[in-house]
């Protein structure tokens, strides 16, 4: 999902972000491959480095349908230097790119809390895009109960 720095969601924006946190497509897939490709499409070529991004969500889930996920970057943001996306990646989800949050100077924070699907226990990614053209990453492992995707 797509928020803009005027805290409006484009129509396109909404569609696409629903359908990665609501839909898990019933399909076989390759999910090393896939989740190659959506670090691949944040990266854009970059290396990720640092650790002052913070991603939390609980070490176990009852219930894979509705994880809560917090991510951001804690300190000062200036026009200059301020985080510019955030994206989120869910290694073992038939769709690992589960969310992408754009930011600007005017958003204040750098910090997003959602909801998301969770088919079952996997790693989560997070990225953090900076103004300079920077990604700082970090991870966290998460267990689930109940599986939140359908087959």
């Amino acid at each position: 999902m797509t928020m803009h720095a005027q805290g409006l969601l484009s129509r396109r924006s909404f569609t696409a972000g629903a359908l990665a946190l609501v839909a898990c497509p019933a399909r076989a897939v390759d999910l090393t491959s896939d989740v190659a490709a959506a670090v691949d499409r944040i990266l854009a070529g970059r290396k990720a480095a640092g650790s002052g991004i913070r991603l939390t969500a609980p070490e176990t889930a009852e219930n894979g349908a509705q994880v809560p996920v917090t991510l951001g970057v804690e300190g000062a943001l200036t026009r200059e230097r301020h985080v510019t996306a955030l994206h989120l990646v869910a290694t073992r989800n038939p769709t690992p790119g589960v969310a992408s949050f754009e930011l600007s100077p005017a958003s204040g924070t750098a910090v997003v809390t959602t909801r998301i699907r969770l088919a079952e226990g996997q790693q989560l990614l997070a990225f953090a895009e900076w103004s300079d053209g920077t990604v700082w990453s970090t991870s966290v492992d998460v267990k689930v109960s109940v599986g939140g995707c359908l087959t």
